[in-house]
């Protein structure tokens, strides 16, 4: 009986979480403390970046002579690189945790397509798109980091790296919280710092990871250390970095 009692008592095994948002939300850092905290709290996980190549294609527009994407493949032509893209990086990505047993740690996930074909006004896309989609698991949690899209510009130009309006940033805002899965998200507000956001995150999971301060210390520098970036142990796995997609 105790032994029965033990055993239901354990958390179901965390195979997959996803964390989304707008650009400038901070999925990346988060997704990579996440993966840090589960692998020192005994859960080996890996880092997954789920892109749809926007960054990429935005290089590529620049070298042939066009201000972004959209104008060197039109709407249509950049939803549909995307979609291919971002489903390759994610069924690439399961089948990987399949292999090796390891959590996975989504980086944008379907939901991520979803609203980017909403944002781009591309409604007949999204219903290929699911189809296309369906053959993924659902996570068992997605968490939904929510910044004011005023502060995700303010990041964005102060990493320096890609450009995104205003425009299109409040419009994938809004194209989130329109996804009939929005309900099922956990909403984070992702508008303080990192250690802030790390800390509501692992509320969330403490199914899985300890309370703070009960273990090896994971996901970044102490407080007042300075800068985001995780010290990662030996075993955390992670998948090479080949482009950005926003959301």
């Amino acid at each position: 009986m105790a032994s029965t009692r033990r055993a239901t008592d354990r958390p179901a095994r965390l195979r997959r979480v996803a964390l989304i948002g707008i650009d400038g939300s901070g999925k990346t850092t988060q997704a990579h403390r996440l993966a840090v905290a589960l692998t020192s709290a005994g859960r080996p996980a890996t880092y997954h970046r789920n892109a749809g190549g926007r960054r990429w294609l935005g290089r590529l527009a620049q070298r042939f002579g066009r201000a972004d994407p959209q104008l060197l493949l039109g709407r249509n032509g950049l939803l549909a690189a995307e979609s291919v893209l971002r489903w390759l990086a994610i069924a690439a990505a399961l089948l990987s945790c399949l292999a090796t047993g390891r959590t996975a740690v989504m980086d944008r996930y379907s939901a991520c397509q979803y609203a980017s074909i909403r944002a781009h006004g591309g409604q007949r896309w999204e219903r290929l798109a699911r189809v296309g989609y369906r053959v993924f698991p659902a996570p068992q949690v997605t968490f939904l980091l929510a910044v004011d899209p005023v502060e995700a510009y303010q990041r964005i130009e102060r990493r320096g790296e890609d450009h995104e309006t205003m425009g299109w940033l409040t419009a994938a805002d809004a194209a989130y919280r329109s996804l009939p899965e929005y309900p099922a998200f956990v909403v984070i507000d992702a508008g303080g710092g990192p250690d802030e956001v790390s800390r509501r995150i692992r509320a969330h999971l403490s199914r899985w990871l300890p309370p703070e301060g009960t273990g090896p210390v994971v996901g970044g520098p102490p407080d007042g250390g300075g800068g985001s970036s995780a010290a990662e142990p030996d075993d955390v796995a992670r998948e090479p970095v080949v482009a950005q997609a926003g959301p």
